[in-house]
């Protein structure tokens, strides 16, 4: 195989969906906890998930001028909801059972604030974020 034809489409490795406990919390029929499936976003999505978080903020000092800024909290949160395979977020049973309406209302609802923080974690870097938020921030200020 050339150099080139290993970059088509038909012969990149597919990544596996990912399997992991999220919380003891959700048990099977044998009290055994549930894994969650997770699977990578492609570079288009992640790029709707960025403008969907982004707005433009007024530059300080600089009358007229703005610069785009980044919810980082919003944008991880919809990147675990993209990223979460099973269970199926979007689910109106699932939703109404507690009592929210929208994936990502659900997910804060199902979750503990720690739980949350650890899929979101989890999510980078199966989508291939080796570095963590905190980490790209303090790179960026430098």
């Amino acid at each position: 195989m050339t150099s080139l034809q290993a970059f088509m489409a038909q012969n990149v490795v597919q990544l596996e969906v990912e399997k992991h406990e999220v919380s003891p919390r959700f048990q099977d029929k044998e009290g055994k906890a549930i894994k969650w499936h997770f699977g990578a976003i492609d570079g288009s999505r992640d790029a709707a998930l960025r403008k969907e978080c982004t707005r433009r903020v007024q530059v300080p000092m600089k009358k007229g001028m703005t610069m785009p800024e980044l919810d980082g909290n919003r944008y991880s949160l919809k990147l675990a909801v993209e990223s979460i395979k099973m269970p199926d977020l979007n689910n109106t049973e699932l939703q109404n059972s507690y009592g929210v309406m929208g994936a990502e209302e659900l997910l804060q609802k199902m979750l503990l604030p720690g739980e949350l923080t650890k899929v979101k974690e989890l999510v980078q870097t199966i989508n291939g974020f080796d570095l963590s938020m905190d980490e790209l921030v303090d790179e960026a200020k430098n």
